[in-house]
């Protein structure tokens, strides 16, 4: 069975307070956006010698197997992951899951195309859609609730990619509140320059405040006054020491975008265009996605 786990951007991202255990209080709001990655599992040939037969449309991405257990064979493909096969999100949740249920052998692939480190919340993505999926290939009975209560123990993103609506967050972006917001009207573009954000440095760099208008009042108003209104509170800290990324914003606003930001803690920004935006020849280098 496959699945195609989608990017989100933040819109607005207000830091309120620094917590007691060290992490922070803030409010935002998650929107799905229409980049994807692609994960796909299937029972495990009884001979390993066998051939895997993953849908067409990913097989032709693999290259090599990166890690086997006695419980999967997981197969990587499309934007590089420099890191430990094992300690992918979509391994841990299909770890999470094996410590309750028993599952069989399974092939796991999956296929990157949203960037990293962007803010855009792909291995977050990847995580909650394995649960999802795993509950579905499997019959396994999880509840909705069951599942957001899983997936909060993978990451503070998680939770949403379950619900995967637009939705209004506040404590560490684990309290979640569906949200009506339609910005399917607009032209979506994204940008990631070649630049890796350190969550936890962009958290160092600031102070902790209450917003002079709460979130909630904000995103409610039109889309044409967010520029004034809606902020991001990483921005200022990483525009410092990352001017590129405070390029790439001002590009969008001479590009003609009715509201752009950067997402999360970074690097990618996007922007919302009523109609096409000219992006040929500007963002070179980098990784650019324009919704169709």
């Amino acid at each position: 069975m496959i699945c195609f786990p989608n990017a989100k951007i933040n819109i607005g991202l207000h830091v309120v307070s620094r917590r007691k255990d060290g992490y922070h209080n803030l409010e935002t709001v998650f929107y799905p956006i229409g980049l994807k990655d692609a994960l796909e599992i299937i029972p495990s040939p009884e001979n390993s010698g066998e051939e895997i037969k993953f849908s067409k449309s990913m097989e032709s991405t693999i290259k090599s197997s990166e890690l086997s257990s006695q419980q999967y064979r997981f197969f990587q493909s499309g934007i590089a992951i420099e890191e430990k096969p094992e300690t992918n999100l979509v391994i841990k949740a299909l770890n999470l899951i094996a410590t309750e249920k028993k599952l069989p052998k399974i092939d796991i692939h999956l296929l990157k195309k949203i960037p990293l480190g962007a803010g855009l919340g792909g291995g977050s993505s990847d995580a909650a859609f394995m649960l999802s999926l795993l509950n579905k290939t499997f019959n396994l009975g999880y509840t909705i609730e069951e599942l957001l209560l899983r997936a909060s123990r993978l990451g503070a993103d998680c939770p949403f990619f379950i619900l995967n609506r637009p939705t209004f967050a506040t404590g560490t972006g684990n309290k979640l509140e569906p949200i009506e917001l339609d910005l399917s009207n607009y032209i979506l573009l994204i940008v990631k320059p070649d630049v890796m954000i350190s969550t936890r440095e962009a958290y160092a760099m600031i102070t902790p405040r209450k917003p002079d208008l709460p979130l909630k009042e904000i995103i409610r108003k039109p889309v044409e006054r967010w520029r004034e209104l809606l902020k991001n509170d990483f921005e200022p800290s990483i525009f410092k020491k990352n001017p590129e990324i405070c390029r790439i914003k001002h590009q969008m606003y001479e590009m003609g975008a009715v509201y752009a930001s950067m997402s999360g803690a970074g690097a990618s920004l996007f922007g919302l265009f009523e109609k096409k935006p000219d992006w040929q020849g500007k963002f070179d280098g980098h990784f650019v996605w324009e919704s169709s």
